[in-house]
């Protein structure tokens, strides 16, 4: 408890949840509504770093996994009409049992052939997205019935606690002796496994932790969007921003990739009047941090107060 107290990364955490909480009170309901978004997509960002950051395994398609839940979620209702509670836990379930099939031929391959085959993963979904457009929606997207709530302060809760609770497991996850362990077969797999540890299944229940966060996130965010499409779950587009949050805020920190997350999201709201130049502004913001900045910003700023 004392090195939990002594840690700036807790504090740090402290301050943003604080602020988080206290926005309801003096923002517009459209700034709560964007928020509500970014702090889904930190739930992506967060649980793509569980598995690049720690593992050290190059995941190039989060959307795949994000995907499967989002579309399991909206088919339940659209088609059947269950309710949004099981639909999203299905949808959650469904995003696990996806993982689980994919990681067991992906990780008996290594470096970039392990992202490759993740990729090739989010093509296929994609496809089938397309070709079973009677159950899917194909390229318009398919309509959600029903919604957790029409209330932007209560769905901004709904996503804030859903975010806050997942970065404490995935948080808690990363600093116990599975997170250990995933880290030392992450930078060395060979010695980590001449010590006894089993790599693969490790790493196998990093990937399964993920698919479960990225399923439910989700499946939450299609209820609150209305709508499940392949432009808001599973483009390529879409992952790359994922990728490119958790780099942003700071890798192996948790709370970076849902900090790097929000920044993305509300940026490119805001610079959206400049049209095509808001991409290429915020991509440029991104990669000058990546290039002089590697441990990105909350890395940077938890190296130099340690260093103080």
């Amino acid at each position: 408890m004392r090195s939990l107290l002594r840690s700036p990364l807790f504090w740090i955490t402290v301050v943003v949840l604080i602020t988080a909480a206290t926005l309801p009170w003096y923002v517009s309901g459209y700034i709560l509504g964007l928020l509500t978004i970014a702090y889904y997509f930190g739930v992506f960002a967060m649980s793509w770093d569980l598995l690049f950051g720690f593992a050290g395994e190059v995941n190039f398609g989060p959307t795949f996994l994000i995907g499967v839940g989002a579309y399991t979620a909206g088919i339940l209702n659209n088609k059947y009409g269950i309710s949004p509670y099981a639909c999203i836990a299905l949808g959650a379930f469904a995003s696990v049992i996806a993982g689980f099939v994919l990681a067991l031929p992906a990780l008996r391959v290594r470096g970039p052939y392990f992202g490759l085959t993740t990729l090739v993963a989010v093509l296929i979904l994609q496809n089938f997205i397309i070709v079973f457009a009677d159950l899917t929606g194909g390229e318009i997207g398919l309509t959600i019935p029903d919604v957790l709530s029409i209330d932007s302060g209560i769905n901004y809760w709904i996503a804030l606690g859903f975010m806050t609770v997942s970065g404490c497991i995935l948080f808690g996850l990363a600093r116990s002796p599975v997170g250990l362990i995933l880290q030392a077969s992450g930078q060395d797999p060979v010695q980590a496994g001449a010590l006894g540890f089993n790599i693969v299944k490790h790493k196998l229940a990093a990937f399964v932790v993920s698919a479960f966060f990225s399923g439910l996130a989700g499946a939450l965010l299609v209820f609150y969007m209305g709508t499940a499409s392949v432009g808001l779950v599973v483009d390529i587009a879409v992952g790359v921003q994922v990728i490119v949050a958790a780099v942003l805020g700071g890798r192996r920190t948790i709370l970076g990739a849902a900090l790097g997350a929000i920044f993305l999201i509300v940026a490119g709201e805001f610079l959206r009047p400049t049209g095509e130049l808001a991409t290429f502004i915020v991509s440029s913001v991104a990669l000058l941090v990546i290039l002089f900045f590697p441990g990105g910003f909350l890395g940077s700023i938890l190296s130099r107060v340690q260093k103080s």
